[in-house]
């Protein structure tokens, strides 16, 4: 993508569009930087294709740096080294911080996911209880259908009874 004085060029074509960032992600950003401000939607777009850009320029020097290493696979070491080789040293500390709270998050996702195996209590057992359960369930849907039998049973005998008063 190519930055060109004319607003027509700022708009990406459909090939173009699959590789940016989702219009209202952008937005959410806008409102939360400047809340107060409308900023107009040519502007939002140079924003769109500037962020678009540096996110294009950061993962090619990642990739370069990836290939020279004869990796695989970017990490974050690559990010971060590509940051630096680029110039944007300043954000390495950024982009770090937030490193560190993504991995907190799914180590934190990986411990609530185990809090099954944290119960204590054996699979079978938890069937056992599940099982149960489940014959509660039903008990009480079967009296609950028991009830509305016996109302409709009551409803129908009361207007027959009153419906044949009114012959004699």
């Amino acid at each position: 993508m190519s930055f060109v004085d004319n607003d027509e060029d700022l708009c990406p074509s459909i090939e173009e569009e699959e590789l940016c960032l989702p219009r209202a992600s952008i937005n959410k950003i806008i409102k939360e930087i400047v809340p107060a401000l409308r900023v107009a939607t040519n502007c939002r777009e140079l924003i769109l294709s500037c962020c678009t850009e540096f996110i294009h320029l950061i993962s090619s020097e990642a990739n370069e740096i990836c290939s020279k290493k004869n990796k695989k696979t970017i990490n974050a070491e690559h990010i971060l080294e590509g940051l630096n080789k680029l110039g944007f040293s300043d954000f390495t500390r950024d982009a770090l911080n937030i490193l560190n709270e993504c991995k907190m998050q799914a180590a934190k996702r990986r411990r609530e996911s185990n809090r099954l195996e944290n119960l204590g209590i054996s699979e079978e057992e938890l069937f056992r209880q599940q099982q149960e359960l489940i014959q509660q369930a039903r008990e009480q849907i079967n009296t609950e259908f028991q009830q509305q039998q016996y109302g409709l049973q009551t409803q129908i005998i009361e207007q027959k009874e009153s419906s044949g008063d009114d012959d004699y």
